[in-house]
């Protein structure tokens, strides 16, 4: 079923859309293909299970809460509630554990040769990422990254963003005796937020005894031996271990050459109307990180998308597609956590630092409550 449009409806479109509406109506379920089993991915699949024919497409067997990772670094036992298998909360919908290869009007091809119809599909392959397969091989990754910290005396983070503010603030607060590094080649901390946030954040990890080089990089095939790494700026650092905290690339290389290549912006984000649909299409969907919805890229909109998706979806099903909601891009609170009780937070009126914003975030990272929202005991583990 073809259900692409440029302003006006053809008679064969409407027929399509009119038949898909009695045959909910009748009782045959839509299929509704999510590709990408992340945050936004995941929670889509979830709250659509009951109301259609469900068929998650993830290269692997969980997803796990992203901004969880660094605390599962430093607290491998942490990981136990972080790390949830895609069949724990799945439990009407199929799951297809490969990644996805190729789209078309109608199927969705896996890397494993397999062909999935669809009605609707959803792309939610935010990120690229390479993970283990299984929940009980990434949960011994998580250990075998901890032992990796708890054996090294010092330590090289790259990059200055979230993610390694993050694990630098992890490893200050848990492991105080190590030496902690921190690289970044911007002029300041976390550049997604405002200068007054950066200096808070650069002030935090030098009172913990982190040093923060600024304004440099690092070049990991420039060593002068396992230990000894050299920034641009010929500083030398020694460090036991180093970790990448750089930005990945969008998961969207695997559309180029299919239906929905000329959907892709420069950024390789899909282009996405108020509904959430891919601009020139009726049932293709795409939620989170992927789309170029003008909002930070944070977990708490990738699931508000996946909402108001799914409602769209459903609607759709209904034949009620004039009912369906505007997602509206959104500014609530920026929040980066500092270990286990601090946190710097930017809202529209004010900038903070310190154990306020850290009892938000810090204790749990929103864990039990995304737990909560799949359908699952906020502190049980599996």
């Amino acid at each position: 079923m073809h259900l692409r449009y440029s302003g006006f409806r053809p008679l064969w479109i409407e027929l399509n859309w009119k038949l898909m509406a009695v045959e909910a109506v009748a009782g045959k379920k839509s299929k509704v293909v999510v590709v990408g089993g992340g945050i936004a991915g995941s929670l889509l699949a979830k709250t659509m299970q009951y109301d259609a024919d469900v068929i998650l497409i993830d290269p692997k067997e969980y997803f796990e809460i992203p901004w969880a990772k660094w605390r599962c670094m430093v607290q491998p036992s942490f990981a136990e509630r972080a790390v949830i298998g895609h069949t724990e909360y799945l439990t009407q919908g199929r799951l297809i554990v490969s990644p996805a290869a190729k789209v078309t009007e109608n199927h969705v091809y896996t890397a494993d040769n397999r062909c999935i119809p669809y009605d609707y599909l959803v792309i939610a392959t935010g990120h690229a990422d390479s993970a283990p397969l299984s929940k009980a091989e990434r949960l011994q990754q998580f250990q075998n990254e901890n032992q990796k910290i708890q054996s090294a005396s010092s330590i090289l983070i790259i990059g200055g963003g979230p993610n390694g503010v993050e694990l630098a603030g992890e490893i200050a607060a848990d492991f105080p005796e190590k030496k902690v590094t921190l690289v970044h080649g911007g002029p300041r901390l976390l550049e997604f937020l405002g200068s007054k946030a950066s200096s808070k954040t650069l002030e935090w990890l030098t009172s913990k005894n982190v040093d923060v080089l600024l304004n440099q990089t690092v070049d990991l095939f420039d060593k002068y031996g396992d230990d000894v790494y050299r920034t641009s700026a010929r500083e030398t650092i020694i460090a036991d271990c180093h970790f990448m905290c750089v930005g990945r690339p969008i998961g969207s290389s695997w559309l180029n050459a299919t239906i929905l290549d000329k959907s892709l912006d420069e950024s390789g984000r899909l282009m996405v109307d108020e509904h959430l649909r891919i601009k020139g299409w009726k049932n293709v969907f795409a939620v989170g990180d992927i789309t170029d919805v003008p909002e930070l890229k944070q977990g708490v909109f990738a699931q508000k998308q996946a909402l108001v998706a799914a409602k769209n979806i459903k609607q759709l099903i209904k034949g009620k597609e004039k009912r369906m909601e505007t997602y509206k891009a959104g500014y609530i609170m920026a929040i980066v956590a500092l270990g286990r009780k601090d946190a710097v937070a930017e809202c529209p009126l004010a900038t903070l630092i310190g154990p306020i914003p850290g009892k938000i975030k810090s204790k749990d990272l929103f864990v039990g409550k995304t737990r909560r929202n799949m359908g699952l005991d906020r502190k049980a583990s599996s």
